[in-house]
């Protein structure tokens, strides 16, 4: 399944974000590019979030994101955030995959709302990576908040949750796409 992007304009307030942006998707790829010039407003509109000016996207599929904020629920465990949005996953299946990117028996019993920013973003990754019946996932600078070491073991862990599934990861950081070892998309300023 191809993510197909055909001619996407958009404009906020008189300045255009997007201009006669086309692109084709046919697995997981990385874009890069300059703050403000439309990283996040294409994902939107690839979300259904936001709608352009012109211009059509399909291929999108059943997907599943991470935001530039966590978006957990803060009264459960990260465990149950992941279970709530898994669609499938079981609580065992959840904390196997928080352990490996650090989390202690004693971070597993605590709410969201208690987590340090970093477990926050593992856990925002993990429940859109453990998505059951997502064939396409989006993510929004994922490894913010993560030192080096923790990123390499998330970067790890979501080339293998995501498999051959199309994806869109917006980064900043260039070290985060070397390890992810995808294509690379560079996004300009229009």
């Amino acid at each position: 399944m191809s993510i197909i992007i055909r001619d996407l304009c958009k404009r906020f307030d008189g300045k255009t974000v997007l201009d006669h942006f086309s692109w084709e998707v046919n697995g997981p790829v990385v874009l890069m590019g300059p703050s403000g010039c439309g990283k996040t407003t294409l994902l939107r509109i690839l979300m259904g979030l936001e709608t352009p000016d012109i211009g059509t996207v399909s291929g999108v599929g059943h997907i599943a994101a991470v935001f530039q904020e966590d978006r957990l629920c803060p009264q459960l465990t990260a465990g149950n955030n992941l279970v709530l949005a898994g669609h499938g996953l079981t609580l065992r299946q959840a904390e196997t995959e928080l352990r490996a990117l650090g989390f202690a028996e004693s971070d597993l019993a605590l709410p969201a709302g208690k987590l340090s920013g970093g477990q926050k973003r593992r856990a925002a990754l993990l429940r859109a990576l453990l998505c059951q019946d997502a064939d396409t996932l989006f993510m929004d600078e994922p490894f913010t908040g993560m030192d080096a070491e923790l990123v390499a073991q998330a970067a790890a862990a979501t080339v293998r949750l995501t498999g051959n599934r199309p994806a869109v990861l917006v980064t900043h950081d260039e070290t985060a796409a070397r390890l992810l070892g995808w294509p690379v998309r560079k996004f300009l300023e229009s």
